[in-house]
């Protein structure tokens, strides 16, 4: 069973989100204050986790940064009754995977997080060692992706992707050669009509080539492409 942890002050509205999601056939969990929600998220085994801005103790935001310190797998629903953009903005840049802004329906609330558990899902329990036969790779020089299991290697070495980062680095390794603009990444990678501004795409790319990039400043895999975006260079032998 799916176990959701949910970290809003409101305890009126995380009780209705909790009894919404139960009713759905997952388990629940609530924190009301943002150092409670940051012990829990870090100490618990969780699928997902629905992550209110507005916390006493400790904002929102803060907690997304601290969490995504150690954990770059469990997804983050952002839930906000602020309309300033910024917030928004930067809880994406700093590893949330998708957010609502109060009020909210909990038909859209329930969609967005069975989304959110089905990529919770693809990135499986063991995360080390061999892969096994039948799991679908990608490989680009030093750089490896098991599409199956949402993991990705730089030689010998695991890397810590986050959920958007991951989907990034598959969309660019599996079309190499091809150059993104910022919109299409917005519209392929978030989906939902997403509403942030564009250099969320920058951040996250900044921070995969922090991790891909033997170095960011020259890199070999994420080449910019001046007045259009980004693309996934292409082996040699493919160059034409």
């Amino acid at each position: 069973m799916d176990h959701i942890l949910i970290i809003e002050d409101d305890r009126e509205i995380a009780g209705v989100v909790a009894r919404n999601l139960e009713s759905t056939g997952w388990k629940t969990e609530q924190a009301h204050d943002g150092p409670t929600g940051l012990d829990r998220a870090l100490t618990g085994r969780f699928q997902a986790i629905i992550l209110d801005i507005m916390l006493p103790g400790m904002d929102g935001i803060t907690l997304c940064r601290r969490f995504r310190e150690t954990n770059g797998d469990t997804p983050i629903l952002m839930l906000t009754a602020k309309t300033d953009e910024i917030d928004l903005v930067l809880s994406l840049e700093l590893g949330a995977d998708d957010y609502l802004t109060k009020p909210f329906s909990m038909r859209e609330l329930i969609a967005r997080v069975k989304a959110l558990l089905r990529r919770s899902r693809r990135n499986g329990s063991d995360r080390a060692g061999d892969n096994p036969a039948g799991e679908e790779l990608l490989q680009s020089g030093e750089l490896k992706l098991d599409l199956t299991g949402h993991r990705a290697w730089l030689g010998k070495n695991l890397l810590n992707l986050t959920v958007k980062e991951f989907e990034l680095l598959s969309l660019f390794a599996g079309n190499p050669g091809r150059a993104y603009s910022r919109s299409d990444l917005l519209n392929l990678v978030w989906g939902y009509n997403f509403e942030g501004y564009e250099h969320t795409v920058n951040t996250h790319i900044n921070r995969l080539r922090n991790k891909i990039e033997k170095d960011p400043a020259h890199p070999e895999y994420l080449e910019t492409v001046w007045g259009i975006g980004y693309r996934f260079r292409k082996e040699r032998g493919e160059e034409v």
